[in-house]
């Protein structure tokens, strides 16, 4: 068996190595600061050799700034013993010997040499991540310059369009009342095509518009009561509640954190879907919510309609994305695409629970109104 003492001159000789071919820099300073050791790695870093260093105050190392307050640390530990830049990452700035400075994360450690204290300082270059931090904010910022440019063209011309189309509207559906039945069957069909189309326009338009809205101005979030926004929501979709016969109930919901009138939009959006993705049964539509942690609810919009296959459960939410045709079902293909840019306009998270032919549960999470412990106390019921 070999002795301790066999392996201590390799040791020393791996240390060496170590030290020698580390890809950071490694320095040794005494306790009056000056410079012990500096290895190739710091060589490449600041532009000195070793001899022309070695001996000479670490303080020619930083900026013209920074050596008094490095000399304040060291006579601080001297005086107190205070280990406060001992075993600490910190960023600060190396000078070169041209003069240029860099940034580096520098770790300091205490060590024993023959009796002495010295100092090891551990330098890492942090220049390339600096520009690339840099660069990215530079990207952070022309993508948010480019998203509002494009949401302030999608609300602008959206709008701009409504007027032309309106008027398109009324002659095609002047023409309709005019002259249908009047000219040959394939100008009635024409003409049917024509006021189809524009109609779908109008929705499509009506939809970017409430898209584009979103975000656009930064509106406090408030105390609302969920089941006051729903009912409201309801109170829009009269119509075609009565026209499909729908059901619509409800079990006492909570006061959310949040801008009522998307609210108000987001219930619409997901109850209208409810309603025209419909079976052959009548659509039956139920709301509850429940405790999702401490600050946050669940609201849960379940119905018994189509369902989906979880392979589309991501697509539905994207603009204009929609898996029926046109001719089987109205809508502009972007209520969920709303509803997932009013929930994370908010902070929240939707998703959709489904199977085919088995109706579908979207759900959503919003903070719960400071203060506010339970749910209202309005008995449920059906619109």
């Amino acid at each position: 068996m070999r002795n301790l003492e066999d392996f201590v001159p390799n040791a020393e000789t791996r240390l060496r190595t170590l030290v020698e071919t580390a890809v950071d820099g490694i320095i040794l300073i005494d306790a009056q600061g000056l410079i012990l050791t500096f290895n190739p790695a710091c060589e490449r870093l600041f532009g000195y050799r070793a001899e022309d260093v070695i001996g000479r105050d670490v303080g020619m190392l930083m900026p013209a700034s920074d050596p008094g307050e490095h000399g304040r640390h060291l006579q601080n530990y001297h005086r107190t013993g205070e280990r406060r830049i001992i075993g600490v990452s910190r960023e600060v700035r190396g000078r070169r010997k041209d003069g240029t400075t860099f940034p580096i994360d520098l770790s300091v450690g205490e060590a024993k040499e023959n009796g002495r204290t010295v100092f090891v300082g551990n330098i890492h270059d942090l220049t390339a991540l600096k520009r690339a931090e840099a660069d990215l904010v530079g990207k952070v910022e022309e993508l948010k310059r480019s998203n509002e440019e494009l949401r302030q063209f999608l609300h602008t011309g959206s709008h701009d369009l409504q007027e032309p189309l309106r008027m398109v509207a009324s002659y095609v559906e002047l023409l309709a009342k005019r002259y249908r039945g009047r000219l040959d069957a394939d100008a009635d069909e024409f003409i049917a095509y024509a006021v189809g189309g524009v109609t779908r326009m109008q929705q499509l338009i009506r939809a970017l518009l409430s898209y584009s809205r979103i975000g656009m101005k930064t509106t406090e979030l408030a105390d609302v009561s969920c089941e006051s926004a729903l009912q409201k929501a309801l109170a829009n979709l009269r119509s075609a509640i009565e026209e499909s016969g729908a059901q619509i109930t409800y079990e006492p919901l909570p006061v959310l954190l949040a801008d009522e009138t998307q609210l108000v939009e987001l219930f619409q959006q997901l109850l209208a879907n409810a309603i025209i993705y419909h079976s052959r049964e009548i659509p039956l539509v139920h709301i509850h919510a429940g405790r999702s942690g401490a600050d946050r609810w669940t609201v849960s919009v379940k119905d018994n309609g189509l369902g989906i296959d979880p392979r589309y459960f991501e697509r539905i939410f994207v603009i204009f994305q929609r898996l029926h045709r046109r001719e089987d079902f109205t809508g502009a293909g972007m209520g969920l695409a709303i509803c997932k840019k009013i929930v994370e306009h908010h902070h929240g998270t939707i998703w959709v629970e489904s199977a085919p032919g088995e109706g579908s549960t979207f759900s959503f999470t919003l903070a719960a109104a400071p203060g506010a412990c339970g749910v209202n106390t309005l008995a449920a019921m059906p619109p």
